[in-house]
This record gives C-alpha cells, structure tokens and sequence, in this order.
C-alpha cells in the first residue's frame, strides 16, 4: 500500500489570532512494508502529519496518497470509514480512544462499526486480548478503572483488531515499563515481518528506532528535515544533536570511546562489534 505525501500543508485555526503553521509543504513517501520512524522535538508536526495519513485532519493544501485514496484540501473523501479500517492510528493518549464502559466493548466496537454482529465482534475482542498481554478477565473491567499501560494496551488491541495495512503508532510505549515497551514493540514487529504490515512510529525512544526501525523521517518546524535509512542515519550523530534528541546508549558511547583516542569507524552500530574494535586496538597497544 503506498503512502506518499505531495506539499502537504496543514494550518490550525486559519485566519484567527490562533493560526498556526503546523506543516509546512511535507513531501515523503513511506515505505511499503517497513518499520519507518518519525522523530522530531514536541511541536515539530509529527502528531498533525500521521492524522492525515486516516483523514482524521484534512490537508489545508497539498495531497495524501494512501493506496487508492487521494485527500486534497477542498474535495470530498469517499469511503473514508474504509480508509480507517486500512490506517489504524493509535493516538499517543489511550484515553482518547476509550469510551465504551466495559473493555470488550470498546475493542468491540471497531469490528461492529463495520458490520460485524456484536457476539462475533466481542469474540474478535476476547481473542486479541491475549495477543496485547491481557487475559479475558478484562473483558467486563471499566477501561477508566486501568492503569495508564493497561489503557495503551486496550487502545492498541482496538485497533489491531480490525486487522489494518498500515499501523500508525504514536508514542506506543509511553506509560508501558520496559518489560511491557519491549514486549509490544515485539508484537508490532512480528506483525511487520510475519504478516507484512507497514509500521510507522512516532517516536522520542532512539532506542527503540535503532533496534527495531528501517527507515527514519526527521521533522523540524513543520517541515521533513532529514530522511533517511535508520544504519545511515546512526552513522551521524551531530543529525541528532543538531535537532536536540538525545542519541542511543551505545552511540553516546562511541563518542565517549572517540574523544579517549580510540577510532571506531562510523558503522559499528552494534554492541558486539563495537567491543570487538576496542578490543582489537588494545591489543596492538600492548
């Protein structure tokens, strides 16, 4: 499913002493299949960019291409409830995607939104439960009643259950401990290689785009500042301190190895071989 962006420009509160320019002139295109990251400091426009990609926001100019879909600013989608089933966004609050008083409910109402009879979209429920670390006991608890990694949990089952191409994730792990942040960045790349789905991540956790991420989109003030695949984007570190976001344990830890004298050549990008190449230099200094 392509997803390309021409000049998208999106303007809040057009023509009020409000107006802002969230993006400005957004040309990128995401590649198929692939996990592409979409950092940027808060404010930058990644948020406004990935409720275009479902219609959720409408363009103020310029035009999304999403499969068969064209939204242009002053023309009509058709078939957008289709489109929503393609795109799956799950926001950076859960709580905005929950309402439903019990949890089964709320997982269910997807699948029934699109036709599918309320005993078998509950049962579609009940089986994605598992597949987001929560067993069926959920099913009857208030969604108000969890903890902030529980609701991440039950806001994404929402939208894996309606089995979308393109998984749009905004901070995913936020509120999750590391052993739930890993186990769902796991999932969602299972989902990529196993079953082919395109992923796109909004990201702060350059952690998590350096292990698990293909391709990285930079945004700066509305507008895409640097793209590129994520080994040579890791190859350059000032890219990041240039934009303010703080790099990755083991590349702040070539830099410190770097200024002690020791030449690490740019694409050691693991651990393994980073120990390697110091190891090596030791040796021929004895």
């Amino acid at each position: 499913m392509p997803i390309k962006t021409n000049e998208l420009t999106h303007i809040y509160n057009p023509g009020t002493p409000f107006e802002h320019l969230a993006l400005n002139g957004i040309t990128v295109e995401i590649p198929k299949g692939k996990v592409t990251a979409i950092i940027g400091q808060t404010g930058s426009g990644k948020s406004t960019f990935v409720q275009h990609l479902n219609a959720l926001l409408l363009p103020t100019s310029g035009r999304v291409e999403v499969d068969d879909y064209h939204i242009e600013a002053g023309t009509k989608l058709k078939d957008v409830k289709n489109l929503r089933k393609k795109v799956g966004l799950v926001f950076q609050f859960p709580e905005y995607q929950l309402f439903e008083e019990t949890i089964g409910k709320d997982i269910a109402f997807g699948p029934k939104n699109f036709g599918i009879a309320e005993d078998k979209a509950l049962e579609l429920a009940k089986q994605i439960l598992p597949v987001v670390g929560l067993d069926a006991s959920y099913m009857e608890r208030s969604p108000f009643d969890l903890s902030g990694g529980q609701k991440r949990r039950v806001a994404i089952g929402g939208i894996l259950v309606l089995d979308p191409d393109l998984l749009v994730l905004d901070e995913p792990t936020a509120g999750l401990d590391p052993q739930g942040a890993n186990e769902m960045m796991a999932l969602f790349m299972r989902l990529n290689k196993e079953k082919g789905k395109t992923v796109l991540l909004v990201s702060h956790d350059m952690e998590h785009v350096k292990n698990y991420c293909d391709h990285v989109i930079v945004f700066e003030q509305g507008k895409v500042k640097i793209e590129s695949d994520v080994k040579e984007f890791f190859q350059h570190p000032e890219w990041m301190e240039n934009i303010g976001i703080n790099p990755p344990a083991l590349i702040r830890l070539k830099k410190q190895l770097i200024e002690k004298g020791f030449t690490i050549p740019a694409d050691v990008l693991e651990m393994e071989d980073l120990v390697q190449c110091v190891k090596e230099q030791v040796k021929s200094d004895e």
